[in-house]
């Protein structure tokens, strides 16, 4: 039985590492909004950019909307338009904040018991345009309040997400040509 335990604890410390590993919610050297007020950034945000990903594949017209729930959590619903299909898609999950609630850096889940990093990395003083990233950098977001952004506030956010060390030639940009039925 002894012989098997350094072989038990090298796999178990793998597995430790694996594990935390796969649990990352923020990219190295990324860091989120302080004195963060979620009340401020619920409602409607239309996408202007996006790192392109397989729940969000073939979408334009899309838009993330946020509510305050009794219990601190946050619903999501994200929607858009599938170009491709001719059809509305629509997917509703649940945000948490990791840590304090003044701080930009929550988790969110759209499959059950599964959370990842959702990290607001810059909001404006109107809380106007946003840049969120995920738990790595797979995942960016320019959002606003409107269909549009100015482009000093593009080019500010372009900036920071290059400082962070994504890929901002992996942007997509998101057309708003139709009117979202999910937005109220």
């Amino acid at each position: 039985m002894m012989k098997n335990f350094p072989k038990f604890t090298l796999i178990a410390s793998l597995l430790g590492c694996f594990i935390l590993l796969s649990c990352q919610s923020i990219p190295k050297g990324a860091t989120v909004v302080q004195n963060f007020d979620a009340q401020k950034y619920t409602g409607t945000w239309y996408e202007i950019a996006r790192i392109d990903f397989k729940q969000e594949r073939n979408l334009n017209n899309t838009v993330a909307q946020y509510t305050l729930k009794d219990n601190g959590d946050i619903k999501v619903v994200n929607s858009g338009y599938n170009y491709i299909k001719e059809e509305w898609k629509d997917a509703v999950g649940n945000a948490k904040f990791r840590g304090k609630a003044s701080e930009g850096a929550l988790k969110v889940s759209f499959f059950g018991p599964f959370y990842s990093g959702y990290n607001v990395f810059a909001v404006d003083k109107e809380y106007k345009y946003a840049l969120v990233g995920g738990k790595n950098y797979d995942y960016l977001w320019i959002l606003s309040r409107e269909k549009s952004i100015p482009e000093q506030m593009k080019q500010k956010y372009l900036k920071i997400a290059t400082d962070f060390g994504y890929n901002v030639s992996d942007l997509i940009w998101i057309e708003h040509n139709k009117d979202n039925p999910f937005v109220k």
